[in-house]
C-alpha cells in the first residue's frame, strides 16, 4: 500500500512539473506570439516604413529665377520682356515655361540660363545680375510635373509619389524631395564647388532629419538619372560609420553611371530633349555651359576607348578626343573645366558599402554614333543605333556591374526592364510595380522574417 502511494505521489509530481512546463513554454510562445502580430501590425499598418528621399534627374527639377538691376539683357526684346508671374520678391518660373517653345522667348530664356566658368575662383556662376534657386527643397511637390500649371503634358515623379502614396508614405512625414540645380555638378576634391557642395550639406541635412522624424530608421534615396550620380558622390563623401547609421538603401532608375553618346550631340549640334518647336541651336551656347552636361559625356574609362563615337567628313572623335572635340566644335572654353574638375570626377565611381539597387531600361533604339555631314556640327547627325533606353546606353546603364565585380562588401543588383524608356521608367505601369515592389521588399525583410517564424 505503501508502494503504491510513494508511485502515486511520484506520477502526480511528475504530471505537476510536466503541466508547469507547459505553462511556462505556452508563456513563452504567447508572448512571442504578442510580440510577432505587434510586429506583423506594424508592417501592415505603415508604421515600419523606412523614409524614402526622391533625388531627381536633370530636366525634373523645376527652377525659379529673379533679375537684379545689374542684369543687362542681351538684346532689346529680353530686356522688354520680364514674366508676368512673378512673387512678391520677383522670383518667377525658369524651367519649365512654355515661353521657351517660341523662338523670340527661347533666346531670352538661353541667356538666362547660361552658366560661365571663372578660371580665376576655379568654379561656375549665374550669369551677372541672374539668382536663381530651387523649389521647396524637402518636398515632393515640385517633383511632381516640371510646371504644374500644365500637369497633362509635365508629368516627371507624379506617377511614382502616387505609388509610394499607395504603400503607405505620407509627404513630408516618410516621403521627402532633393531638388537641385541641374545646371551645376560637382567637382573633385581640391576644386571649389560652392552650389554642388550646398547641395550635399542640405542633402545630408535632410537624411538625418527624415531618420530622427522616423524614430531613427536608415533612410531609402530613390534617385533618377543624373540625381544616381548625385547620390552615389553624395555616399562616397560622407564616413563609412554615418552611411552605416543612416543610409538603407540606394534604388538608382536609369542612372548613367558612364554618361551617354547623347550628351556628345547635346555639345555638337544642341538637343531640345523632346520638347516640341524649340531649334536645338539656339540653346546649344546655352547647354554647353551647364556643368552637369560635361559630367554626362562619355566616361573615358566606361566605353570602348578605340571606337568613333562621332563621325565627320574631316576627323572621328573616341572617347579619348573629347578635349579635340571640345575644340573643334568651337567649345575650347570647356577644355580646361572638362580635365581639371570632370575627368577626375569621372574616374571616382568607388563601392559605397550601401546596399545598391539599379532598376533600367534596355532593348530601345539609343544614340551610339553621330554622323555629321558637309554643314558640320550645325545640322543634325544622322544617328547609328545601339542598345540602352533610348537616352542612355547599356554600357552606362551597367558600368558598375563591371566596376565592382570583385567589391567583396558591396550587394548591387540590377533589375532590366524590356522596352522601358529613360523618362517613362516613371511613367510606366510595369515600370512603377517593379519600383514599388523593390521598396516593399527593402521595408518588409523584417516583416517577411516575422512571417516565416510564425
Amino acid at each position: 500500500m505503501g508502494y503504491h502511494q510513494s508511485s502515486r505521489r511520484r506520477t502526480i509530481h511528475k504530471q505537476r512539473k510536466k503541466m508547469k512546463g507547459l505553462l511556462e513554454d505556452l508563456k513563452i510562445i504567447a508572448i512571442v506570439s504578442m510580440a510577432m502580430v505587434q510586429q506583423l501590425y506594424m508592417c501592415e499598418s505603415g508604421s515600419s516604413l523606412h523614409p524614402v528621399i526622391l533625388i531627381p534627374g536633370a530636366g525634373g527639377n523645376q527652377l525659379e529665377a529673379r533679375l537684379t538691376k545689374d542684369y543687362k539683357s542681351s538684346s532689346v526684346f529680353c530686356s522688354r520682356w520680364n514674366p508676368i508671374m512673378k512673387d512678391t520678391q520677383g522670383w518667377f518660373r525658369l524651367w519649365f515655361t512654355p515661353t521657351v517653345l517660341l523662338a523670340p522667348y527661347t533666346d531670352c530664356f538661353a541667356r538666362r540660363m547660361t552658366l560661365y566658368y571663372d578660371r580665376d575662383s576655379d568654379d561656375y556662376r549665374n550669369a551677372i545680375g541672374v539668382q536663381t534657386r530651387v523649389n521647396k527643397f524637402g518636398s515632393v511637390r515640385s517633383l511632381l510635373y516640371l510646371d504644374p500649371n500644365l500637369k497633362q503634358i509635365t508629368t516627371y515623379m507624379a506617377g511614382l509619389v502616387d505609388s509610394l502614396e499607395a504603400i503607405g508614405y505620407v509627404r513630408d512625414k516618410t516621403l521627402f524631395g532633393a531638388p537641385y540645380d541641374f545646371r551645376y555638378g560637382l567637382a573633385p576634391e581640391g576644386h571649389p564647388c560652392a552650389v554642388g557642395s550646398k547641395f550635399l550639406k542640405d542633402l545630408k541635412e535632410l537624411v538625418e532629419r527624415a531618420s530622427s522624424s522616423n524614430g531613427g530608421k536608415s533612410v531609402i534615396l530613390v534617385s533618377h538619372s543624373l540625381g544616381g550620380l548625385f547620390a552615389l558622390q553624395f555616399l562616397n563623401r560622407n564616413p563609412p560609420s554615418w552611411r552605416k547609421h543612416f543610409i538603407k538603401h540606394l534604388v538608382a532608375l536609369s542612372t548613367p553611371w558612364g554618361g551617354s553618346v547623347e550628351g556628345m550631340r547635346t555639345f555638337a549640334s544642341g538637343n531640345t530633349l523632346g520638347v516640341p518647336l524649340v531649334n536645338p541651336l539656339l540653346v546649344r551656347t546655352e547647354q554647353r555651359s551647364s556643368e552637369s552636361n560635361l559630367w554626362l559625356l562619355p566616361n573615358p574609362t566606361i566605353y570602348d576607348r578605340k571606337t568613333p563615337i562621332v563621325i565627320t567628313q574631316n576627323s572621328n572623335y573616341t572617347v579619348d578626343e573629347i578635349p579635340r572635340f571640345l575644340k573643334d566644335i568651337g567649345f575650347g572654353e570647356g577644355v580646361y573645366p572638362y580635365e581639371s574638375r570632370i575627368v577626375p570626377l569621372m574616374e571616382q565611381l568607388q563601392a559605397p558599402g550601401v546596399h545598391l539597387t539599379c532598376v533600367i531600361g534596355g532593348g530601345v533604339k539609343t544614340p551610339e554614333t553621330l554622323s555629321y555631314g558637309e554643314n558640320g556640327f550645325d545640322e543634325q547627325p544622322e544617328i547609328g543605333y545601339g542598345d540602352g533606353d533610348g537616352t542612355v546606353n547599356t554600357v552606362s546603364l551597367r558600368a558598375l556591374e563591371r566596376l565592382w565585380a570583385k567589391e567583396k562588401n558591396q550587394t548591387l543588383e540590377t533589375i532590366v526592364l524590356p522596352g522601358v524608356s529613360h523618362k517613362s521608367i516613371l511613367e510606366n505601369r510595369d515600370a512603377l510595380d517593379a519600383i514599388i515592389n523593390e521598396i516593399s521588399g527593402i521595408n518588409s525583410m523584417g516583416c517577411r522574417h516575422t512571417r516565416a517564424v510564425i
